[in-house]
């Protein structure tokens, strides 16, 4: 089975590291077509460009490869393969357009630059759906792979379930091993003891052994091991260390040590270290700019209709759980920090200004917090930042609430877009806050923005 996996692997990398080179002609061809129809003369050659392409190749091989978009596991797990192709595209898109900048090179157009983007995008897509179709296709005419399971209880059972139900890599369980002292929950297959199974296995013998145990019996794998020996055919383990642990690559080497991530976040990633920072600072000191008229005009009005601060200072928790002070516009009358930092704002709250309730429905209010994204304290997007108050209240109400704290916090999030924001329900901002985590890439962030543009900035829970 692993050495066929292996084999799809290889040519499903060869296939995708080739694609750079295939959507760099089919750009230029949509491009030259586009300039046709206009009745307009193209003054660029794809010829005597080849370092250009070479180092498009560069770039796409190692982004394909960061966004796992040359993962044959990855395959199978999305429908589609969209969000992991748009992502890689995107970032291409971003490092070829820095590039060009930098270099100061005018003769390669930047309408064909897109072009090829939207290529091998195309391309992407398509070759992964062809592949799925190849595999499938293949793993329906290959011989199964015979599996003993080393374990006979419920949790076997539904792991050897799961992996016949494997569409790439058909398997067929031959038997089970039941181990000291585990109570059998097979019927459909032939039962083994630990100490006599290699004297009575099937005739026609199996190719793997994979076990299938739950952590508290992992202290029994060396003895397990030793009586595999004489079957001399590999084995595999199934890691299941609980409900909501997901182990996905996370096994390395810290000197003599092996270590096992259990709780990795995007946060330790270079994407959201560097990427996700670089957009922030552009996207925010894009917005401050050009919104500086608006903020200008809105801290004129409420210093001129209620007396007190142009800006609210609020302590939020953020990133790790530490504190910092949010900006805000005051939309409310001057009242105690105690007070402010413990009660709730409800619909028609009487501390609200008449103008004050404007900047709340628009979310205006909210634009000195592209300042808190400056200084590195927020992003763009992410889980909205809480009170210490509250979050304590929190901790203690709602199940991995403090796992929202793993990424820095947000002007704008998955929960918001979605509804969820204002009074409404912390369980569900939490569950889609979680999403976001697990789900994150900076594709995922744009399509958040496009969505507050589009539909988020006046919302119904906002007040």
């Amino acid at each position: 089975m692993i050495l066929r996996l292996n084999l799809y692997r290889s040519f499903l990398k060869m296939a995708i590291y080739s694609l750079s080179i295939a959507a760099f002609f089919l750009g230029w061809w949509i491009w030259k077509g586009i300039f046709d129809y206009l009745d307009r003369p193209t003054l660029y050659s794809p010829q005597g460009h080849m370092n250009q392409i070479i180092f498009a190749a560069l770039v796409w091989a190692f982004v394909s490869e960061r966004y796992k978009v040359t993962n044959f596991d990855e395959l199978f797990r999305e429908r589609t393969g969209m969000r992991a192709a748009s992502s890689a595209s995107i970032v291409t898109l971003f490092v070829l357009l820095a590039t060009l900048y930098f270099s100061r090179n005018e003769l390669f157009p930047r309408g064909l630059l897109v072009c090829d983007i939207i290529a091998i995008f195309t391309l992407t897509i398509l070759v992964h759906a062809i592949f799925r179709s190849l595999f499938r296709s293949q793993a329906n005419a290959a011989r199964p792979t015979r599996l003993l399971i080393v374990g006979a209880d419920q949790f076997a059972r539904d792991a050897a379930i799961r992996l016949q139900r494997l569409s790439f890599a058909p398997c067929l369980v031959v038997g089970y091993v039941r181990l000291p002292g585990q109570e059998a929950a097979i019927q459909d297959r032939r039962v083994y003891d630990l100490e006599q199974f290699s004297s009575s296995l099937p005739k026609d013998g199996i190719d793997e052994a994979v076990m299938a145990v739950h952590p508290a019996q992992f202290s029994q794998i060396p003895r397990i091991l030793k009586a595999l020996e004489k079957l001399c055919v590999p084995v595999r383990a199934i890691v299941d260390l609980g409900e909501g642990i997901v182990v996905r690559e996370r096994l390395f080497q810290l000197g003599r040590l092996q270590m096992l991530d259990l709780t990795t976040t995007p946060a330790e990633s270079l994407d959201y270290a560097l990427l996700k920072r670089v957009f922030d600072v552009c996207f925010s000191a894009m917005v401050l700019f050009l919104m500086s008229p608006v903020i200008a005009l809105i801290a004129l009005v409420i210093r001129q209709t209620s007396p007190g601060p142009v800006f609210f200072q609020q302590d939020r928790v953020g990133l790790n759980g530490l504190t910092f002070r949010m900006y805000k516009f005051r939309t409310m009358h001057v009242a105690a920090v105690s007070e402010s930092d413990i009660r709730w704002t409800t619909k028609g709250d009487s501390r609200t200004t008449g103008f004050g309730a404007f900047l709340r429905k628009t979310s205006l209010d909210e634009l000195p917090q592209f300042i808190n994204v400056l200084k590195g304290e927020m992003s763009v997007v992410g889980p909205r930042p809480e009170r210490p108050h509250f979050v304590e209240q929190f901790l203690q109400q709602v199940a991995r609430y403090n796992r929202r704290h793993s990424l820095k916090v947000g002007i704008t999030g998955w929960a918001q877009v979605n509804g969820w924001r204002g009074d409404t329900s912390i369980e569900k901002r939490v569950e889609f806050d979680l999403y976001y985590l697990q789900n994150w890439s900076l594709a995922f962030d744009l399509r958040i923005i496009g969505m507050t543009i589009l539909s988020g900035l006046i919302n119904r829970n906002a007040y």
